[in-house]
């Protein structure tokens, strides 16, 4: 890739002087003798690093500094000068100067600082493009289903990307995504150039999740040799996902809840309050009213999460997205492992269909990739949809036969919704269970058939 500089200087020997250095290292050079010139060369062309003098025949050189990080803000700048004062080189510093060098300067010096300057410009543009395409992968367009509770979250993943949510609550069973909504609000909001830092609850002992969290002084713990900051401080300005937080420590429940009231905390072992603004987006596949009762949750921290709940469909409620989902893993895998797969026959796609899927597209994803994996011929067969541990499809019962004349839908769910309830005793959760639904999918068929 060509590397471009541009020289904003007004003596023409030093122009000179510099365009041979820098031709002889194969980069562009573009000459321009005062700042509006420069300025407009920058608009014109693509430019990598600008060499700026401090006096111009027209303005100041920090006036072309002002004028190029409002227009804009990426391009590499090295102040040249002739009239060195610790002032001048401070406010250069302060708008954006990489480095100020004085008149004459020591050319290899100089080239020094520039090879620094470069590699900064490059690794710049490695993240502009890493962030692209992490953009690009976790987009809301990029998620497969057209099923009605899928419409419903797009609309909802939206507004709550663009919006300025600082809490964010994920609900849904084992395998329904939680973890790739999380990244997609992340990536589509105004947050996304800052880091997105995630952490299972039960990966760590409680002792190690704090200290992962919140970090530690030097000397907290026996282990703790030296200070650390924990992901609350490296994430500032972004995003943390707290996966399984259902499952989190009653002691640290109360240190997360205390931060979401105050958004400030303190480190292991430390006494300085740490201020940040990251925004939190817990996850869970556990029925949290369930461990309030059991006194397994605090009440309060749920009602802090619980400020933008979200509720993912499991793939059992999801319809036709199991054919659209299988379509896009086999096209995927096909192309993977270089196999000559086009598609999946009917017979293979009545097994999925009538599959129950509680491992939701987690286990769907998995059962593809060993269907593709094992097939022998250019189309997925039944004989290659392996499911329920290994064994062959398991489908679901069909306890009712439809009769001759039909029946109305709405009043056998609502015959079955009251049947649950009542051996339930009136225990939402527990006749939500009973129906294979989560909390908020039964609470949302009770409102619909006005039941609540």
């Amino acid at each position: 890739m060509t590397i471009n500089i541009l020289i904003i200087e007004d003596e023409q020997l030093i122009r000179w002087s510099l365009r041979q250095k820098m031709e002889g290292r194969k980069y562009h050079v573009t000459e321009a003798e005062t700042g509006e010139r420069g300025l407009a060369a920058l608009e014109d062309a693509s430019i990598d690093l600008v060499m700026l003098d401090y006096k111009l025949p027209d303005m100041t050189g920090l006036e072309v500094l002002k004028k190029i990080r409002k227009n804009n803000s990426d391009v590499i700048v090295i102040m040249m000068t002739a009239f060195s004062t610790i002032e001048s080189a401070v406010d250069a510093i302060k708008l954006g100067a990489y480095d100020y060098i004085t008149k004459p300067f020591n050319m290899e010096q100089l080239l020094h600082t520039i090879d620094k300057a470069l590699e900064t410009t490059k690794l710049r543009r490695e993240i502009r493009e890493l962030r692209r395409n992490m953009q690009d992968t976790f987009n809301v367009d990029r998620i497969i289903g057209q099923s009605p509770p899928m419409l419903k979250l797009y609309e909802v993943l939206n507004r709550i990307s663009q919006s300025g949510a600082s809490t964010v609550f994920l609900r849904g069973e084992s395998g329904t995504g939680k973890d790739l909504l999380a990244r997609i609000i992340h990536y589509n909001s105004d947050r996304v150039g800052q880091a997105f830092m995630n952490i299972t609850c039960t990966a760590l002992s409680e002792t190690l999740l704090e200290s992962e969290l919140f970090g530690h002084e030097k000397g907290a713990f026996t282990d703790a040799k030296g200070t650390k900051k924990g992901l609350f401080e490296v994430a500032d300005g972004g995003t943390i996902f707290l996966d399984e937080v259902g499952d989190m420590p009653m002691a640290l429940q109360a240190k997360l809840l205390r931060f979401l009231e105050e958004r400030a905390f303190r480190r292991v072992g430390g006494t300085q309050e740490i201020s940040v603004d990251v925004r939190i987006i817990a996850a869970t596949n556990r029925e949290v009213e369930d461990l309030i009762e059991k006194g397994k949750f605090r009440s309060d921290l749920l009602y802090r999460l619980d400020v933008i709940p979200i509720t993912l469909p499991p793939l059992r409620e999801r319809g036709d997205d199991v054919r659209l989902l299988a379509q896009h893993f086999v096209h995927n895998f096909a192309r993977e492992f270089k196999k000559p797969i086009s598609g999946i026959d009917e017979a293979a796609y009545d097994e999925l269909a009538a599959y129950s899927w509680p491992g939701n597209v987690r286990e769907l994803r998995n059962v593809t990739e060993r269907a593709v994996l094992l097939s022998g011929g250019t189309t997925i067969v039944a004989d290659d949809i392996m499911l329920g541990r290994g064994g062959r499809a398991v489908p679901q019962s069909d306890p009712l036969q439809l009769p001759e004349n039909g029946i109305d839908l709405r009043e056998l769910e609502n015959a079955f919704i009251k049947q649950a309830l009542q051996r339930a005793g009136n225990n939402k959760t527990q006749a939500a269970k009973l129906l294979h639904l989560s909390r908020d999918a039964f609470r949302y068929r009770l409102e619909r058939l006005d039941l609540d």
